[in-house]
C-alpha cells in the first residue's frame, strides 16, 4: 500500500511539473503575439468599416429624400407649365374668336 501512495505522490509531482512546463517555444508564442496583434488591427478596420458604412447608409437616404423633393418639385413645376399653357391656349381661341368678331364688325 505504501508504495502505492508513493507512486501516487510521484506522479502527483510529475502532473504538477508538466502544467507548469511551457507547452509552447518561442517560435510559436511570436506567431501567437503575431497573430493577436493582427487580430487587434483588423477588429479595428472592422470597425472602421462598420461606421464608414452606416454614415454611407444615412448619406444615401439623405439623398433619396433630397431626390424625392426635387422629383416632387418637378411634378408640380411641370403640372404647373401644362397648367399656363392650357391658360395660353384658352387664351389665344379668345383672341382669335374676338378677331373674328372684329373682322365681322368691319365688313
Amino acid at each position: 500500500m505504501k508504495y502505492f501512495s508513493e507512486k501516487e505522490k510521484k506522479l502527483e509531482i510529475a502532473l504538477d511539473k508538466l502544467k507548469k512546463l511551457n507547452l509552447l517555444d518561442e517560435e510559436s508564442q511570436k506567431n501567437l503575439g503575431f497573430l493577436s496583434n493582427q487580430k487587434n488591427q483588423l477588429e479595428i478596420e472592422n470597425k472602421e468599416l462598420q461606421n464608414k458604412h452606416s454614415n454611407l447608409i444615412r448619406e444615401h437616404q439623405k439623398l433619396k429624400d433630397q431626390l424625392k423633393i426635387i422629383k416632387d418639385k418637378n411634378s408640380k413645376h411641370r403640372l404647373d407649365q401644362l397648367k399656363f399653357n392650357e391658360k395660353i391656349d384658352e387664351l389665344n381661341q379668345e383672341t382669335d374668336i374676338l378677331l373674328d368678331e372684329i373682322d365681322k364688325w368691319q365688313m
